[in-house]
């Protein structure tokens, strides 16, 4: 498993803001608050606390965590903090578990309002981590780089901006970052794991492979390494031995349910929906909070749409909707109407997705959520606008909005969404059957989403190039991607082209 997969879907999947992952290394003990302005010569991310019980807790809380062992790392974060209420970083680590965004936003912020009493790498790390949550990636980058340059020989140091550049999808200087980490602590597993899928995004399996058997072989005894080679294999498209290694996950570990959802996936994608969703059942029957319950239902909802089941697809949000109302978790429930607004644009039903887009915006607006979110939602939805016009061949207002969503995402400068703009100008150029700038633009969108994948193969197709087509379609419909609702709108649709 990816760790980038334990933080808020609302976060990646509806703002495209991506948090840098937290951690310490080697810890210095401080019995009163100390804030350092550097790192020495060699030197690494202290911890401040000014208990040594709150210490040793915290640091079975991020053992655990990085080992993905999530659910069991909220624990000794709650204890670390119930001992020093001033530990910062142990809220910003509890944050980064959090199995509801409510809690995410409600962790990170006391981590911001405690970070004037933590070292001067712990600060960084903070605020690092809040422009992330805010959408500013370009602060997100600067603090990183900061953190980096005042501690150059920590390994966790360079997996956070490692972190940063694969959000960004720039695998090579993330590839670059995790390799260092490596090199500075060779035991440090998690830097491997992530190495692995920066590899995989690359598209160097061998790598890749390398990465993950050395992940296995650093902590055989932990479930993690194997479903990360699952994933791995599941990419591939070798399934029977993806699903063997996941099988070796629960083997280690039968509350590792994250391996559920990769079994599901190949079964999925083995033309076996029936035995997937039987799989998803068995996540649910294990599920130890509403996160985890999330989980199988996300993974039947895509089950649901690529099996061309879109009504009980919507089903399944409303479900996963509920569980947000229980505890008014805004960010979660405002990231449940977008999926649900994409399955309704699927479904020919603009007006409705509409609504529901519209809706989700102000029950943001309405929210407690910083500025910064707020206003990123309000960028964003332009580009929800710009499809909604589409899908009523409205070229004019499509124009507009995709234009007003491209502006917004320069003057953040936000990578990310400068791609989704790009999508935006290639979908209108698709529909104007303009195909050369249909494909000049779409080779500028995301090319980790597989519908952008088959859009080129519709832009080339429309060339009259099935060649190019044949291959766009072919990486689309082999994409083999742990559930996600962008490819189970296009997978059947690219296997036939």
């Amino acid at each position: 498993m990816n760790r980038n997969r334990s933080l808020v879907l609302f976060l990646v999947m509806v703002f495209a803001s991506v948090v840098a992952l937290s951690g310490c290394a080697k810890v210095e003990e401080s019995k009163t608050p100390v804030a350092s302005n550097a790192g020495s010569a060699g030197g690494k991310i202290p911890v401040t606390t000014s208990s040594e019980d709150a210490r040793k807790e915290f640091l079975q809380g991020r053992d655990l965590s990085e080992k993905l062992l999530i659910q069991d790392s909220i624990q000794h974060f709650d204890k670390a903090i119930a001992l020093d209420a001033n530990f910062a970083l142990a809220e910003l680590n509890r944050a980064q578990v959090s199995p509801t965004g409510t809690e995410f936003f409600d962790h990170l912020k006391k981590a911001v309002s405690l970070s004037d009493k933590a070292s001067n790498g712990e600060r960084l790390l903070i605020l690092g981590n809040e422009a992330g949550a805010n959408g500013n990636a370009a602060k997100q980058k600067e603090y990183l780089d900061q953190l980096v340059a005042a501690y150059p020989n920590d390994e966790r140091a360079h997996f956070n901006l490692g972190g940063y550049y694969f959000g960004q999808q720039d695998m090579p200087q993330a590839i670059e970052h995790y390799k260092k980490a490596t090199e500075l602590a060779p035991t440090y597993s998690t830097a491997f794991n992530i190495l692995g899928y920066a590899y995989r995004q690359n598209a160097d399996y061998a790598k890749a492979e390398q990465a993950f058997k050395k992940y296995i072989e650093l902590i055989p005894n932990d479930p993690n390494p194997y479903d990360s080679y699952a994933e791995l294999l599941l990419k591939m498209g070798r399934f029977d031995e993806s699903i063997a290694q996941y099988q070796k996950a629960l083997a280690v570990d039968s509350n590792f349910i994250n391996s559920h959802q990769g079994i599901a996936a190949a079964l999925m994608y083995k033309g076996k929906p029936d035995q997937a969703a039987a799989e998803l059942q068995k996540l649910t029957d294990k599920a130890r909070s509403d996160a985890e319950r999330r989980t199988a239902l996300f993974a039947q909802t895509v089950v649901d749409v690529d099996t061309g089941k879109m009504d009980k697809a919507l089903e399944d949000m409303d479900k996963q909707y509920a569980l947000g109302e229980k505890t008014n978790d805004i960010p979660a429930m405002t990231g449940d109407l977008q999926f649900k607004g994409n399955i309704l644009l699927e479904m020919g039903k603009p007006d409705e997705a509409k609504a529901l887009f519209e809706r989700g915006l102000k029950m943001t607006e309405d929210s407690n959520l910083s500025q910064e979110i707020k206003d990123n939602a309000k960028r964003f939805h332009h580009y929800n606008l710009a499809r909604v016009a589409l899908a009523k061949k409205d070229l004019t207002t499509a124009k507009t909005e995709a234009e007003s969503f491209r502006k917004g995402a320069e003057t953040q400068k936000n990578p990310l969404q400068t791609k989704q703009a790009h999508e935006l100008m290639g979908l209108i150029a698709l529909e104007a059957k303009d195909y050369d700038n249909a494909v000049a633009e779409l080779q500028q969108a995301n090319q980790q989403n597989p519908y952008d994948l088959y859009r080129m193969c519709l832009a080339y197709q429309g060339k009259g190039d099935m060649g190019k087509a044949k291959e766009f379609c072919t990486k689309a419909a082999a994409f083999n991607s742990l559930p996600q609702l962008n490819l189970a709108f296009i997978r059947m649709k690219a296997a036939k082209v």
